[in-house]
C-alpha cells in the first residue's frame, strides 16, 4: 500500500509528538534544543567539537541491553555509574562521593555525589536499585544479567534463576543518596565491575514513561554524564552529543562536543580523516605500512580477542577431530602480519595478554601454556580421523561474518587457508552488520561465526564466565561439568578465598577449554590509531571501556 506524502508527514509529526508525550520529555526537549544550537554554533567557529571514527554501528544506547564496545563507549559519554575508568585503568569514584566498606567484605555503603539528569530530576539511590533489579530480571533478558552474579550481590543468580522475586536483590536505597549493596562473597574487582555500563542508572519514571521507545532517540534518552545526546537512532550512521554544562563535573571537560561518524571503508575513512572531517580514524591493512611513519600514528594493545565460535548443535561440528582440524588449519601469523598490520598480536589462548595479573604480581599469561597454534600437517591428520568417526568426506559450513573491510579480510583468508588445507570441507561466508551478526549468535541461529569478545573488567573470569553450561554468551552450546565446578568455586566457593589457588584453578579451566576446541583463537587486537597533532588526552582502555573523552583536548 503506497502512501502520500502528507500521511507520512502527518504521521512522523504524530510519532514525534508521543515520543515527546510518553517521555514527558518537554523540558529536557528544550534544553536539548537550545543545546543543539549552541553546537551548531560551535562547530560553525570550529569550536571543540571532536569528530570520530568508529567502524560498526551503535546497536543500542540502553546500558542493560548494550552488548558492544561501541555501544559502551557512547553510552559512557552520556552516563556516569558509581565508579569510571582512570587514565591508567583503575576504578575511581564517579557519582560515588562517600564509600564505606565493611571489614568482611559484604556490605557498601555509598553515598552519592549530587548529581541532575538532563531533564532537571536528581540522580538518586533508586535510579541504581531501579537499574540494578532490571539487569537481572529474567524478564529483561539481559545478555549482561549474570554480571550481577559475578559482581556477587546478594540473590542476583538466585533471581536469574527465576527462584527468587527482582525485589529481593541486595540493593538498597537508604535514602534519597545512599545506596546499600549486599554481597554473597567478597569480590576484590567489585569496584572495577561499577565502571562497566550494565550497572549504570536508570530513572525509574522517565523508563516507565518511555516504554518501548526508551534509549531509541534523543527524547528518550536522559544523562547524567560528559555529553548529552542530541542526534541518534538505532544503526545510525552519525551520532551527534553536546557537552552537558550540568554536568557534576563539567570543569573538566573541555570539548563542546562529539560527532561520530561509521564509515566502514577503509579508503573512505583516511579520506575523511585527511579532509579534517575526522580527528581520530581506526586504521587497517595496507594504510598502516602507509602512515606509520607519520607523526600522527599510534599503536594501541586492545583487550579484544577475535575467534571462531563453532556452534556444537550443527551436525558434525561436535567432534573434536574436526574442530581441532578447523583451529588448527589457517595462518595465524599471515593474519596478523599482511592482513591486519596494525600490532595485532596471534591468539594461541582464550584469556588476553594484558588483561589482569594474578597475586603473584605477574600477567595471566606469564609462564601459561598456549593452545591451537597453526599446525596445517596435524590438522590434516585431525581431518581424516573426523571423517571416518563422521562417516563423511565432504562437510559445508556456512560462516558468518560482520561487514566491516577488516573481519571480511580475515573470513576471506580464513575460507582459503581451511579449504586447502582440509581437502573436503567447503566454508561459505554470509556478511551480515554486527547487530544482525551478535542477534544470529544469541538466537543459536549460526554454523560457524567470526566473532570477538572485549574484557568487561579485569580478571580471567570476564571469558571464563562465558563457557559455563548455558550462560548466555556460550553461543557454542558446549558443556563440561569439571568445567563448570571450578568456575562456580572460583566465584563464589573455596577457590574465592583462596587467591593463588584461584589464579591456577582459572589457568586449568583455560585449557579445559582450549583442549576441547571450544573456540578458535585468531589473534588478540591491536589497533592502529591516527590522532590529530591538535587533539590530546584521548583514554584508551583494554577493559569495559574503549575510549574516554573526559579529559580530550582540541585546540
Amino acid at each position: 500500500m503506497r502512501s502520500s506524502k502528507k500521511l507520512i508527514s502527518f504521521l512522523c509529526l504524530a510519532a514525534m509528538t508521543l515520543s515527546l508525550a510518553g517521555c514527558g520529555a518537554s523540558k529536557p526537549a528544550e534544553t536539548k534544543s537550545e543545546t543543539k544550537e549552541s553546537a551548531a554554533d560551535a562547530a560553525k567557529a570550529g569550536g571543540n567539537v571532536l569528530n570520530v571514527h568508529i567502524d560498526v554501528e551503535v546497536a543500542s544506547m540502553d546500558p542493560q541491553i548494550a552488548v558492544d564496545g561501541t555501544s559502551f563507549e557512547v553510552i559512557a559519554d552520556v552516563t556516569d555509574g558509581l565508579y569510571a575508568l582512570a587514565e591508567d585503568g583503575s576504578a575511581v569514584p564517579a557519582l560515588a562521593d562517600k564509600i564505606e566498606k565493611s571489614e568482611d567484605g559484604l556490605t557498601y555503603t555509598i553515598t552519592l555525589k549530587d548529581a541532575k539528569w538532563s531533564n532537571g530530576t536528581p540522580v538518586t539511590a533508586n535510579d541504581f536499585v531501579f537499574a540494578w533489579r532490571r539487569l537481572v530480571d529474567p524478564a529483561t533478558a539481559s545478555e549482561y544479567a549474570f554480571m550481577g552474579g559475578i559482581a556477587g550481590i546478594k540473590n542476583a543468580d538466585a533471581i536469574g534463576g527465576g527462584s527468587v522475586a527482582p525485589d529481593q536483590l541486595g540493593v538498597t536505597a537508604v535514602d534519597e543518596k545512599t545506596l546499600e549493596i549486599q554481597l554473597d562473597n567478597p569480590v576484590p574487582y567489585f569496584e572495577s565491575l561499577m565502571a562497566f555500563p550494565a550497572f549504570y542508572p536508570v530513572n525509574e519514571e522517565f523508563f516507565k514513561k518511555c516504554g518501548d521507545t526508551f534509549a531509541t532517540s534523543p527524547e528518550t534518552i536522559l544523562s547524567n554524564g560528559q555529553f548529552v545526546i542530541t542526534s541518534y537512532e538505532p544503526a545510525a550512521t552519525t551520532i551527534e552529543l553536546v557537552k552537558n554544562e550540568n554536568y557534576w563535573d563539567a570543569a573538566a571537560v573541555k570539548l563542546d562536543g562529539l560527532k561520530y561518524q561509521v564509515i566502514k571503508d577503509s579508503q573512505q575513512v583516511m579520506l575523511a580523516y585527511q579532509n579534517g572531517d575526522l580527528d581520530t580514524a581506526i586504521l587497517s591493512g595496507e594504510q598502516v605500512e602507509q602512515f606509520q611513519g607519520d607523526p600522527e600514528f599510534t599503536n594501541i594493545m586492545a583487550g579484544y580477542l577475535w575467534y571462531l565460535s563453532p556452534n556444537l548443535k550443527v551436525a558434525g561440528l561436535e567432534n573434536l577431530n574436526l574442530r581441532k582440524a578447523l583451529a588448527l588449519s589457517f595462518d595465524k601469523k599471515a593474519i596478523v602480519n599482511n592482513i591486519l598490520k596494525d600490532g595485532s598480536i596471534v591468539a594461541d589462548f582464550a584469556i588476553p595478554t594484558g588483561l589482569a595479573t594474578g597475586p603473584d604480581g605477574k600477567d595471566f599469561r606469564d609462564g601459561t601454556a598456549t593452545y591451537l597454534s597453526t599446525d596445517k600437517a596435524k590438522a590434516l591428520e585431525y581431518w581424516n580421523e573426523a571423517k571416518k568417526e563422521l562417516g563423511v568426506e565432504t562437510l559445508t559450513y556456512s560462516m558468518i561474518v560482520e561487514d566491516t573491510e577488516s573481519a571480511q579480510n580475515v573470513a576471506q583468508f580464513i575460507q582459503a587457508e581451511v579449504q586447502t588445507t582440509l581437502p573436503g570441507i567447503t566454508i561459505n561466508l554470509e556478511v551480515l552488520p554486527k547487530k544482525n551478526r551478535v542477534e544470529r549468535m544469541q538466537e543459536g541461529e549460526f554454523e560457524i561465526a567470526l566473532t570477538r569478545w572485549g574484557p568487561d573488567y579485569a580478571d580471567p573470569m570476564t571469558y571464563e564466565n562465558m563457557w559455563i553450561t548455558d550462560d548466555p554468551n556460550n553461543y557454542g552450546f558446549w558443556s563440561n561439568a569439571e568445567y563448570d565446578a571450578i568456575i562456580e568455586s572460583a566465584k563464589k566457593g573455596e577457590l574465592a578465598l583462596d587467591p593463588a589457588a584461584r589464579w591456577e584453578a582459572l589457568k586449568k579451566a583455560e585449557g579445559i577449554v582450549m583442549d576441547d576446541a571450544v573456540i578458535f583463537p585468531i589473534y588478540q587486537k591491536g589497533n592502529a590509531v591516527m590522532i590529530k597533532s591538535n587533539v590530546k588526552g584521548i583514554e584508551f582502555h583494554s577493559v569495559a571501556i574503549n575510549r574516554v573523552f573526559k579529559n580530550t583536548t582540541k585546540n
